[in-house]
């Protein structure tokens, strides 16, 4: 009867045992995850250059810029504005110039330009004719190269948007706390036997 309480005894303590070093373990690997998750957690450049090329913005959302998000609309807006009023303006002047010179009396959408009615041209007058054709082409030159450069300024902010975002990522960990501190004092070195008076600057980062 005694030999078998005492084995009783000892099954339950090495059960007790086992069942603490499995849980010891198991914390262990635990603790060891947790470490790798936060690792995998830092900011990341890369999404928040491909973010802000998918959506500009969305990256500096992810870099938390929240108030730059406004600015970027409001650059695509008016950029997006002058481009559309530089291309009605060129079609226009380019429909107008058609019709003045395809020689159909009835295609006069000319006359809907102001600038043309205000100055009442003698289109059967060949000085006329000449001077309105001229100016035609030169606005319609002028609008068209314009609307040409806006678009290649909306290109350029897009791109402006994503190096943005890409920059900001890369700065997002950059310690910028109390610790960046500069301290200098004066101090005097010995070199060939002789002293020199000079300024000793110390950088904390």
């Amino acid at each position: 009867m005694l030999n078998i309480l005492l084995l009783t005894i000892l099954f339950l303590t090495g059960t007790n045992l086992q069942a603490q070093l499995i849980d010891a373990d198991t914390l262990q690997v635990t603790q060891q995850l947790t470490e790798q998750e936060a690792e995998e957690e830092v900011h990341s450049p890369r999404k928040a250059t491909m973010y802000s090329a998918i959506l500009p913005g969305l990256g500096q959302a992810y870099n938390k810029k929240y108030w730059k998000i406004p600015l970027i609309y409001i650059g695509f807006g008016t950029i997006g504005y002058f481009i559309n009023w530089n291309n009605e303006n060129y079609q226009l002047f380019r429909v107008g110039y058609q019709h003045l010179t395809d020689g159909n009396p009835e295609t006069q959408d000319y006359l809907k330009i102001e600038a043309v009615r205000r100055i009442n041209y003698d289109v059967d007058n060949p000085t006329d004719f000449n001077n309105l054709k001229n100016a035609l082409s030169q606005r319609q030159d002028y609008y068209r190269r314009n609307r040409d450069l806006l678009i290649i300024s909306f290109v350029g902010f897009y791109g402006l948007n994503i190096i943005d975002a890409s920059v900001d990522a890369h700065l997002f960990d950059f310690d910028i706390g109390d610790d960046l501190t500069m301290n200098w004092q004066p101090s005097m070195i010995q070199f060939d036997n002789k002293s020199f008076y000079c300024v000793n600057i110390r950088f904390n980062f």
